[in-house]
């Protein structure tokens, strides 16, 4: 279940985020419910697996967007490390990066079951 203690405990500092909206717990709540099926996932993966570290970038930026505003601090931190690498486009595997970010977005899948 997703609750702010629960956040706090895959590491989130939600104090910032729940800040953004107005200390609005519930409306802050409903808009982490988003961050799983934001479609920049799905882009993100689709632009490295054909090479596109400019899409990717864009993908990574606009993620790096959703997660910063909200404060979902370990994937945040995540994303800005595969966007800097794809701002410089940086000719690297990105794939255990990728994975890792998949990961974190699972399990915050996970929790908002």
């Amino acid at each position: 279940m997703l609750t702010i203690d629960a956040l706090r405990e895959m590491g989130v500092k939600p104090e910032e985020g729940l800040n953004r909206c107005m200390n609005n717990e519930e409306f802050y709540l409903k808009l982490v419910k988003m961050v799983p099926g934001d479609a920049g996932f799905v882009k993100l993966r689709e632009a490295i697996a054909a090479g596109d570290l400019e899409a990717g970038f864009e993908a990574a930026h606009a993620l790096k967007g959703v997660l910063g505003n909200l404060s979902l601090t370990p994937m945040y931190d995540s994303v800005v490390e595969i966007t800097e690498l794809l701002r410089s486009r940086t000719e690297t595997d990105y794939g255990p990066l990728l994975e890792t970010i998949l990961a974190q977005r699972d399990a915050l899948e996970k929790l908002c079951e």
